[in-house]
């Protein structure tokens, strides 16, 4: 070996040694330092985000509704950095992820002359991506029975329902979304570790035999398979908490008790840590059905005109609060208030 030669291998044996201490050193800071790395199925940070319903907005008549509905959504923006409750242990409100809109976006998805108006409102002030309209945030929304009939059943030209799915293909497109279903309605998507499920009208395939009422509109279109494999694909036995949202809940008659075991059993597997919908008022409730043992958490969000619920959920709990107005008619010098307020420990899991 020349002198060269010989300086190259002394050189590549200093640089490897030097590589081996090197991961010598990381291997004893991980030992050192276990917590620094977050176990699996535990959020990196927190998830906050914001949850309405029912907001109706009109094109010809009643658009005080509308003014009301753009106050609510002023109030969403300014949200950020004031403080949660104390009896929730206080500390700034965080930025939403976005917002989730429980159907009932307008008043009539199939009347003549006002569909087509009534949905461009709803855009003027929801928007899409936090960029497109009053709302600063993105937006997630499902139908409701005010929406409208399933594309093609519309007797007038427009289908909100048509709309909902070409948003769909934006927001997958832009990385918002994750899994869309064949129908291109019912959606997904992870906001960090907590997985977000998207049923629409109500968890159901069809309308149950023993309910006869406004079909085609009361269609909820293979929703509860679509959370089924969902479920079973996304989030499978890894613990991740799951929240599922709909337009009716489980106090709708039209959405048979029967049917609503059927949803709660897809859901029996997996850690389901809340149960958002609208349509019919506002409240925290807890619902089982007889014989089982461990009940989920409903959370009944009412008419975006009157309020919202602004929601977070840690690694260890969720809690969640309803801004409400003080004066739900009121269009100026507006005071809010917290109610309905709930606090959970998230275990992971279960």
């Amino acid at each position: 070996m020349n002198s060269s030669g010989s300086q190259d291998f002394f050189e590549g044996a200093f640089m490897n040694r030097n590589i081996v201490i090197v991961i010598f050193l990381q291997a004893i800071t991980l030992l050192a330092f276990p917590l620094l790395i977050p176990a699996a199925g535990e959020l990196n940070e927190g998830v906050t985000f914001f949850v309405t319903s029912d907001s109706h907005f009109e094109f010809i008549q009643n658009l005080d509704r509308n003014d009301r509905n753009k106050a609510t959504l002023e109030r969403m923006n300014g949200l950020p950095g004031t403080f949660w409750p104390d009896k929730l242990g206080g500390g700034k409100i965080a930025n939403p992820k976005g917002v989730l809109v429980l159907g009932d976006l307008i008043d009539d998805g199939d009347r003549r002359d006002e569909t087509a108006g009534q949905w461009r409102n709803f855009e003027k002030h929801f928007g899409l991506d936090g960029k497109d309209g009053l709302l600063k945030y993105p937006v997630f929304e499902g139908w409701g029975n005010h929406d409208g009939p399933p594309i093609g059943k519309e007797k007038f030209g427009f289908s909100v329902q048509a709309q909902i799915k070409a948003r769909n293909l934006m927001r997958k497109n832009a990385g918002r979304i994750s899994n869309i279903a064949d129908n291109g309605l019912h959606y997904s998507w992870d906001w960090n570790d907590v997985h977000f499920i998207q049923s629409n009208l109500y968890p159901a395939d069809k309308q149950h035999v023993k309910v006869r009422y406004s079909l085609p509109w009361h269609d909820p279109q293979g929703a509860l398979s679509f959370i089924k494999e969902d479920l079973k694909k996304n989030v499978g036995n890894n613990g991740k908490p799951v929240v599922i949202m709909s337009h009716c809940g489980v106090d709708t008659d039209w959405w048979n008790p029967e049917d609503w075991a059927d949803f709660y059993n897809v859901l029996k597997p997996y850690n389901v840590i809340g149960f958002f919908y609208g349509h019919s008022g506002t409240g925290l409730k807890k619902w089982k059905p007889d014989g089982e043992q461990k009940p989920l958490d409903c959370i009944n969000t009412g008419q975006t005109e009157k309020g919202f619920f602004v929601v977070e959920i840690s690694s260890k709990k969720m809690r969640l609060a309803y801004q409400i107005k003080k004066d739900t008619k009121a269009l100026e010098n507006i005071e809010w208030d917290w109610k309905f307020l709930m606090e959970k420990a998230i275990v992971s899991g279960r």
